[in-house]
C-alpha cells in the first residue's frame, strides 16, 4: 500500500512553513517533502519535523535565486563554485531532519548544449560522491516544458540516460506522474520501463496540477501498479489543492495513517 508525503510548499498554506509539520501529521501523512527550507535554521525544521513525529521524505539542493527566475545551476557553466556551497549547505538540512534523498536541479540551459551537458554531468558526480558519504541518494527529475520553460532536463528517456551513464548505485530518477503525464503520456508504460531507476515518486492531476482524481492520471491504477513493481518509497504529494488543504483531501482517505 503507499505511503504519501506531504509536500509543504504547496500543501498546508494555511499555516505557517513550521506549523505545516505539524497540520500534515494531524491529517493523516506519515511524511511531508517540500521544495526548499533554506529560509530557516536546520534545527528550526529539524524540530518541526521530529516533533510532528514525522519523516522527511525529500527536499532540493539550493536552486540559485529563485526569485529571479533562477531553477537550479547544475548545468550552468561558470557556477561551479556556487554549485560545490550549495551540497554543503544541503548537508546542513540533511542532518537535521534524517532525509535519505536530495533533489538537484539542474536550471534553465539548452538541453543540446555542450557546455550545460559537461557542467551537469560534473555536477551529478560532485553530488553523488559527496552525498555517498552520507549514505544520500541524489536524485534527478524531468520537468515539463509548460510549467518550467527552457528547462535544462526535460524528458525522462534523457533524464534515465544521464542517471545510467553516471555509474553511481546512488543517483536515480525522480518520477513525477505529473510531469510524466504532460511530457510523454502513459504514464504507466514509461514506470514500468524505467522503474529500476526510480528513486522517489510524486504526484498531481494533469489539469491544474491539483489533487490526484479523476482528472487523471489514472492514479488507483498507477499506486496498484506501484505495490506490484515492489515500491517501497514515500509519494510525494507535490500538488495545489483546488480550495484548501483538508477540503481537498478527500482522495486521501483509504491511505491515511490512523490517528
Amino acid at each position: 500500500m503507499p505511503r504519501f508525503a506531504a509536500n509543504l510548499s504547496m500543501m498546508f498554506n494555511e499555516w505557517e512553513f513550521l506549523d505545516r509539520f505539524r497540520a500534515a501529521s494531524e491529517a493523516g501523512f506519515e511524511a511531508v517533502e517540500f521544495l526548499f527550507p533554506y529560509d530557516h535554521a536546520p534545527e528550526q525544521v529539524g524540530l518541526a519535523l521530529a516533533g510532528a513525529g514525522l519523516e522527511q521524505a525529500l527536499f532540493n539542493l539550493p536552486p540559485g535565486d529563485w526569485a529571479a527566475g533562477e531553477r537550479g545551476i547544475a548545468a550552468l557553466p561558470g557556477r561551479e563554485e556556487e554549485f560545490r556551497a550549495s551540497i554543503e549547505t544541503a548537508l546542513a538540512y540533511v542532518h537535521e531532519t534524517g532525509v535519505k534523498q536530495v533533489h538537484m536541479m539542474a536550471g534553465l540551459a539548452d538541453p543540446d548544449d555542450p557546455g550545460a551537458q559537461k557542467t551537469y554531468r560534473a555536477s551529478i558526480a560532485q553530488a553523488a560522491d559527496r552525498f555517498g558519504e552520507h549514505g544520500i541518494d541524489l536524485l534527478l527529475e524531468p520537468i515539463n516544458g509548460k510549467d518550467m520553460p527552457g528547462y535544462f532536463l526535460n524528458d525522462f528517456d534523457r533524464a534515465a540516460g544521464y542517471v545510467r551513464e553516471s555509474g553511481r548505485p546512488n543517483v536515480k530518477l525522480q518520477f513525477d506522474m505529473y510531469h510524466c503525464e504532460l511530457i510523454h503520456g502513459d504514464v504507466s508504460g514509461k514506470l514500468k520501463a524505467l522503474y529500476p531507476l526510480v528513486g522517489h515518486v510524486q504526484i498531481a492531476s494533469a489539469n491544474g496540477r491539483h489533487e490526484p482524481d479523476a482528472s487523471g492520471p489514472d492514479y488507483p491504477l498507477l499506486f496498484a501498479e506501484l505495490d506490484a513493481l515492489g515500491y517501497g518509497g514515500f509519494v510525494g504529494c507535490e500538488y495545489r489543492p483546488r480550495h484548501g488543504t483538508l477540503e481537498g483531501l478527500g482522495w486521501f482517505a483509504p491511505w491515511r495513517k490512523p490517528l
